[in-house]
């Protein structure tokens, strides 16, 4: 793996380690939901901008709320990463929602379904 390669995985790291500290202590907007979870952060090799993916559990209106939650903590957000990440520039955020979270729920849940469907099937065989 190239120097480069290991300077950005970890700052993409400590990113978003700080990041889910910040969503899920700092903030106190009532719209942002507290089954919000920072699932990956993409900074960029000029560290001017980052992805933050957020993976919300909830309907759609939660998932709505929230994501303007966070884009109206953004500017909170930047100042606390500027004091708590040692970097030369403190990337402007981006929030892409991510629904992998949320599919896994659902076919684990679906999954067992199934197991359950079968064992009772074998139980009446």
């Amino acid at each position: 793996m190239k120097k480069n390669d290991i300077k950005s995985t970890r700052i993409n790291e400590e990113v978003l380690r700080e990041l889910s500290i910040l969503i899920s202590r700092e903030i106190k907007d009532p719209r942002i939901s507290p089954l919000t979870s920072v699932v990956a952060v993409e900074v960029a090799k000029d560290l001017k901008s980052a992805k933050v993916y957020i993976s919300v559990m909830g309907d759609e209106e939660k998932k709505r709320t929230t994501y303007e939650g966070l884009l109206s903590a953004e500017p909170f957000l930047r100042s606390a990463l500027a004091r708590t990440v040692n970097l030369r520039n403190t990337p402007e955020l981006r929030f892409i929602m991510d629904q992998s979270i949320e599919r896994g729920v659902n076919m684990s849940k679906l999954i067992d379904e199934v197991v359950g469907k079968d064992e009772a099937n074998e139980q009446t065989d």
